[in-house]
């Protein structure tokens, strides 16, 4: 009897250290995968994975690295469109005047003409599922009356939310000196979007729709096509950014929103963020409690290019508290300091009812 207990007793240790050897050994596996094929590429790796529910990372490598988004840029154009829109700045169907500025940005683009007008809605489309570039800078200009100061705006509304090493100097996401973000802060991006606008979500799993002037394509479809519970959000690529791609994705109870930074290609990028999420299914408990990111202490200044924008009464109403925030400070490697700048910023309203919405 005693002999029996005792070959019983080694036999759960030896099962308890199969499965971690198991465990290591699949992350050992995934860390080469990612490894070996980034050190081929011109672009640093990085890459950032989150329990959704509580915010709790599970996978990290290289997380605050500050790095070129690229369109993951857009993540942040579309979150201040959202915001705008639920604050009653601007409707979905505003019409936004076309700048030369914009129409003259390189591709992926809408083919927007100088002079033209069209609603937001189309935009947020265009910008979100075709990464285009002029679609954003028409938001960002729209919303702020420039892009400078749309830019400015973002890198404040990125420091509210928790984005503690962004900052941003366009609203597409082209390399520019002083631009950059890192994996941990377009994850925090990501989860943000999910929970602050679900009202809008929907739109980072569409693969395709109509922009006003055109059907546009998603440039994620390929990875919402191929990895089950995919729902979004963004892709990115430059030459000096490499692959990039924020995902979410659900299984059952379980959420996870992750982060690569620096892939080779897109089907590297798409492969290593499966191996991410896998793992990381397998890893976090199906069942936690659900913690909510706090609504944002600061939000953008109220303001509209009349111009181009037709407000509501909202819109155009005194502030009741006006306070001053700085823009970060550039990278280190920046050798040209970027000017600081100073915006006008009211405390966030409260969070309105989720609603179904059509952007």
């Amino acid at each position: 009897m005693a002999c029996d207990k005792r070959h019983a007793a080694r036999g759960r240790e030896t099962a308890t250290v199969i499965r971690i050897s198991q465990t290591a050994r699949l992350w050992a596996i995934l860390l080469l995968a990612v490894l070996a094929p980034a050190t081929l590429s011109a672009a640093p790796f990085a890459a950032y994975v989150i329990d959704a529910r509580t915010g709790q990372p599970i996978y990290k490598q290289n997380e605050d690295t500050r790095l070129h988004p690229a369109s993951l840029t857009k993540m942040m154009t579309l979150y201040m469109a959202f915001t705008a829109i639920e604050r009653g700045q601007v409707r979905l169907d505003s019409q936004f005047t076309v700048s030369t500025n914009a129409a003259s940005e390189p591709p992926s683009k809408l083919g927007l003409r100088a002079g033209q007008r069209i609603e937001l809605r189309y935009l947020i489309r265009a910008a979100a599922i075709k990464s285009a570039n002029d679609a954003a800078t028409t938001i960002g200009e729209g919303l702020a009356g420039s892009e400078a100061a749309f830019a400015q705006q973002m890198t404040q509304m990125a420091r509210a939310i928790g984005m503690t090493n962004s900052h941003f100097q366009n609203a597409h996401g082209l390399t520019q000196e002083g631009h950059y973000s890192t994996a941990h802060d377009m994850t925090i991006l990501g989860r943000r979007l999910f929970y602050d606008f679900p009202q809008y979500y929907n739109i980072f799993s569409r693969r395709s729709a109509d922009a006003g002037i055109a059907q546009v394509a998603s440039t994620n479809k390929r990875f919402l096509d191929s990895y089950q519970g995919a729902d979004g959000i963004k892709t990115g690529y430059t030459r000096a950014a490499g692959f990039n791609l924020t995902a979410s994705a659900q299984r059952g109870n379980k959420r996870l929103v992750a982060t690569v930074l620096g892939g080779t290609s897109t089907a590297h990028r798409n492969q290593v963020m499966a191996q991410l999420l896998d793992a990381g299914f397998g890893r976090v408990p199906n069942r936690v409690r659900e913690v909510r990111p706090a609504a944002p202490a600061l939000l953008a200044t109220r303001v509209v290019r009349r111009a181009q924008v037709q407000p509501s009464a909202a819109a155009t109403q005194p502030d009741p508290q006006r306070l001053v925030l700085t823009a970060s400070a550039p990278p280190v490697r920046v050798s040209r300091a970027v000017a600081a700048s100073t915006a006008a910023v009211v405390p966030a309203a409260q969070p309105k009812p989720v609603r179904e919405a059509e952007p």
